[in-house]
């Protein structure tokens, strides 16, 4: 059995980008945590929406690395001098990274009520017609 690959069909002339970009993403796994959403806003507008609770706007960086929105968490442990009888509320990081297509800009970001939004925007891409003109040897 031959595995088809994006690279070797002739009508997919360079798209080895989007197939590593598959790879990639498979790779990153399925963690669950924090939870998300992903809401189209518009028709060239998304809203990615975390569920961070219990961190705040110092606890989180947001980045563009290599088409990649990532989004980390860290939180401080300040429980010097606390005794719990119960500690069901970790301080936990993460980190999850979001592929961006080309053209996908990333707008801003608003903390609600333990939300995280992060808003991104689609440039309508410029349609353009090209005529080559043939040569004679």
């Amino acid at each position: 059995m031959t595995k088809l690959t994006l690279g070797s069909h002739p009508y997919l002339l360079g798209f080895e980008q989007l197939e590593r970009l598959m790879e990639r993403n498979a790779k990153n796994g399925n963690e669950g945590y924090p939870p998300f959403n992903i809401e189209q806003t518009s028709e060239h507008s998304y809203r990615i929406t975390l569920a961070v609770a219990g961190f705040g706007e110092d606890d989180l960086a947001i980045t563009v690395e290599d088409r990649q929105l990532v989004i980390r968490g860290r939180q401080s442990d300040d429980s010097e001098g606390q005794v719990f009888l119960h500690r069901g509320i970790a301080a936990r990081q993460f980190q999850r990274s979001f592929v961006l297509a080309e053209g996908v800009e990333v707008g801003e970001a608003v903390m609600e009520n333990g939300l995280l939004h992060v808003d991104l925007n689609r440039a309508e891409p410029e349609r353009v017609v090209q005529t080559i003109k043939i040569r004679k040897d």
